[in-house]
């Protein structure tokens, strides 16, 4: 998994000469970084400069890498002459492999008001994703891992700092019901207690822990009238375009709602992202999707009742605990007594994994979701020996 990187000031420069921020993600940033007159050890991601060729031409750009970057033939004469490298941009593709940011809801799901989800880039990239994931072409194995592991870096950069918890559950969560409403406290509890929410970014369970989140700015009504506006449409199934529209005109009502992070995948495509994360890191490879996210949950993970995967993420999370493989063990809590121990009794063998281990102290059964942020907070304590 790729170190979270630091942000710094401009110009400030690593031990080893080079600029310790080195890329430069947006146009504003790179007139910023250009207005010192040379970019050596600069990388340039998926940055549009064919209105940059003036500063091109007058800048040094030795050492430095262009991804993605559309630029004019004078100016990418000029750089390649420099001695910068140029990976072009790839032409008929649904998705960008260099992208420097994290995807929004509105990008992905650009053109849903319209003519509906399936002319959306998240849907044109998971058909692409169908049409090349076993034909064999290298060149489209190599495009997926770029872009993933550019989605990787971009999901370190968001998180940096940040205190991040998990909240894993089932797809199948229907809007409307009790369940969906509990999976919808708890994000808003969450993000009001200063925490990131990030889940696995799809529908259901990870939906609604999204939509708390979204919803933790406003006052709590907003969040009852979100659940019955929402509970009209309670599943992506017949209709992705119905469900997706639903959720827009919830941020509309509301915009500017909070921050949290949706972590899917084009493996799963025939699940939509949910439009309430504020920033989606969407990934073609699924196990180092489910790695990645498990990983930066640092500040602990929540596990509603789920089915196969929500049991795969439990002990996806156990495992770097009981070995300590990524140091202290970060907390674990499962929602719904009767599910974990009668109807997939994970919890016993969890318990019993734990047993004499420094995981011991961080693991938590409860019988309500309302009952988990106290018992994620209980942990942490723990953890911190207060």
């Amino acid at each position: 998994m790729p170190i979270p990187q630091q942000r710094h000031e401009p110009g400030e420069r690593s031990e080893h000469g080079l600029p310790a921020d080195r890329e430069i993600e947006t146009l504003e940033e790179f007139d910023l970084r250009a207005a010192g007159g040379a970019l050596g050890g600069y990388r340039v991601q998926s940055v549009d400069l064919t209105d940059r060729t003036r500063q091109l031409l007058d800048l040094d750009t030795a050492g430095s890498v262009f991804l993605g970057c559309p630029m004019q033939p004078e100016a990418l004469a000029k750089v390649r002459a420099d001695g910068a490298m140029v990976f072009p941009p790839v032409p008929n593709l649904p998705f960008d492999p260099y992208r420097g940011l994290l995807y929004t809801p509105d990008q992905l799901f650009e053109g849903l008001s319209g003519e509906g989800y399936e002319v959306t880039p998240d849907a044109r990239a998971y058909a692409w994703f169908q049409r090349t994931k076993d034909d064999g072409d290298i060149l489209a194995s190599t495009l997926r891992a770029v872009h993933d592991d550019a989605v990787s870096d971009a999901l370190d950069e968001f998180l940096s700092g940040a205190r991040v918890v998990g909240v894993m559950g089932g797809h199948a969560m229907e809007r409307g019901t009790a369940a969906y409403a509990g999976a919808a406290r708890l994000g808003r509890t969450l993000a009001r207690a200063g925490l990131t929410v990030a889940t696995g970014g799809g529908p259901g369970a990870m939906e609604a822990a999204n939509l708390g989140a979204y919803l933790s700015p406003f006052d709590d009504e907003a969040l009852g009238e979100a659940l019955e506006l929402l509970g009209a449409t309670p599943s992506f199934r017949p209709s992705v375009t119905d469900w997706a529209r639903a959720a827009f005109a919830i941020r509309t009502r509301r915009p500017d709602g909070g921050r949290s992070v949706g972590i899917p995948t084009w493996f799963y495509g025939h699940e939509p992202p949910n439009p309430f994360a504020s920033h989606i890191a969407k990934y073609f490879a699924n196990a180092l999707r489910e790695d990645g996210l498990l990983a930066r949950c640092t500040a602990g993970v929540v596990f509603l009742p789920g089915a196969a995967g929500t049991v795969q993420e439990i002990f996806d999370a156990a495992t770097p605990n009981y070995y300590g493989s990524r140091g202290e063990p970060a907390p674990m809590v499962l929602v719904d007594r009767e599910h974990w121990t009668t109807d997939l009794p994970a919890w016993p063998l969890l318990r019993a994994l734990a047993e004499g281990r420094a995981m011991q102290d961080r693991i938590a059964l409860v019988d309500t979701v309302d009952e988990a942020p106290a018992a994620l907070a209980a942990l942490t304590r723990r953890a911190a020996g207060v």
